[in-house]
């Protein structure tokens, strides 16, 4: 019995030892759990503040990013992305895909913002201008109302002074040769580059060896005011007309609608489109005029006669002397620049101007050398008006 007595004494107080041990396990102090908790607040608040950053420094970045391409894609899309001009003339566009860009017309003829309508001066020159100078008196104090356009041959390099009007003015250019498809080609890259920009209303094709009779004033009255373009085309039945024509042009071109002109013309901006938009007529002229018919004289006129007479004035507003003989005209120099000859030129026969005679037929007149440009500068108030 004091056995199991002791026995049971010894199990019982092997309680003891194991209440002893979870009674001491004393809970954690205040201010340690206050600390941790502390601790966990300031983590959490930590982390949201660090998410709200995140959010707002991408928020910040983005709103930017997406006005950019915004503002990017408005601008680009913008009216006045269409028709403010090109700022280079020297893009890399060739002919087909200038022509396409040049052929863009409106449809509706109302123009929905303030347009000032200029002249295109379209320069077809080998290399250098030596009337520069005139030509600068000239277009002085009407820089609102022409553009300038130089179609030289594509290894002259101009030197034009950043002051001059013909300063980055040049186009990109391609040899043109006298009396063949080439040369129209110039003329037409010239209407093209000059249709983009829309504010060209009105197209003079001239060369390095024009010179011009009146003021500016009277040459953008007379043309702004007029029904008609010029461009002669006149129906000659002797061999420098109907002679030249080749019957494989017909069933595009017939004989009765054959027309003659002077290579130098001034067109308005629908004729200037038809001009350079054209694939009916270019390759029947191309193939089967060739010299001795010479393809810059027939190819403007009698494309036009048979797709606009109406709008013909069938004339050129560009004087020449072809009194001398020759296949080119009379060339003046520095002897023939004087009251006799500017009277001769005034009188010369009278034409009308819508529908209407006149004495004023010409604004311009060709070839002078540059010998002629000291007496030419020297009395141009008295015989230019300029």
């Amino acid at each position: 019995m004091k056995a199991r007595i002791g026995s049971q004494g010894s199990l019982e107080e092997g309680k003891d030892p194991v209440t002893k041990v979870v009674n001491q396990c004393k809970p954690l102090p205040i201010r340690l759990l206050q600390f941790i908790l502390l601790f966990l607040g300031l983590g959490i608040v930590f982390s949201f503040v660090s998410v709200y950053m995140v959010r707002y420094s991408v928020v910040q970045n983005v709103i930017p990013m997406v006005q950019s391409r915004f503002q990017s894609c408005s601008q680009q899309f913008s009216l006045e992305s269409w028709i403010r001009p090109p700022s280079n003339l020297l893009h890399s566009m060739n002919d087909t895909q200038l022509f396409w860009r040049a052929s863009f017309v409106p449809r509706i003829k109302e123009y929905p913002f303030n347009r000032t309508r200029k002249i295109a001066f379209m320069f077809l020159t080998r290399g250098p201008l030596p009337l520069a100078p005139l030509w600068e008196r000239f277009f002085k104090g009407n820089e609102k109302l022409y553009s300038i356009y130089i179609h030289s041959l594509p290894s002259y390099k101009p030197d034009f002074p950043p002051s001059s009007v013909f300063h980055g003015r040049q186009i990109p250019s391609q040899v043109a040769e006298w009396g063949r498809m080439s040369m129209c080609d110039a003329e037409r890259r010239l209407l093209a580059n000059a249709l983009l920009d829309i504010s060209n209303e009105w197209f003079f094709l001239l060369s390095e060896a024009c010179i011009p009779l009146h003021n500016f004033k009277v040459v953008y009255h007379y043309i702004s005011k007029s029904r008609y373009s010029f461009m002669g085309a006149v129906d000659e039945p002797g061999p420098y007309g109907r002679g030249r024509y080749n019957p494989n042009m017909s069933p595009e071109v017939n004989i009765t609608e054959w027309r003659k002109g002077s290579q130098w013309f001034e067109v308005n901006r629908k004729l200037a489109v038809d001009i350079i938009k054209d694939e009916v007529y270019h390759p029947k002229f191309e193939q089967f005029c060739r010299p001795a018919c010479y393809v810059d004289e027939h190819y403007f006129p009698t494309m036009l006669t048979i797709e606009s007479p109406r709008l013909l004035a069938n004339r050129t507003l560009t004087y020449v002397d072809w009194s001398r003989g020759g296949a080119h005209p009379a060339t003046f120099g520095k002897a023939d620049i004087n009251d006799q000859f500017f009277k001769r030129i005034s009188e010369s026969p009278a034409c009308t101007y819508n529908d209407q005679p006149t004495s004023l037929c010409y604004l311009f007149a060709r070839k002078f050398a540059p010998s002629a440009l000291g007496p030419l500068l020297e009395h141009s108030t008295k015989f230019l008006g300029f």
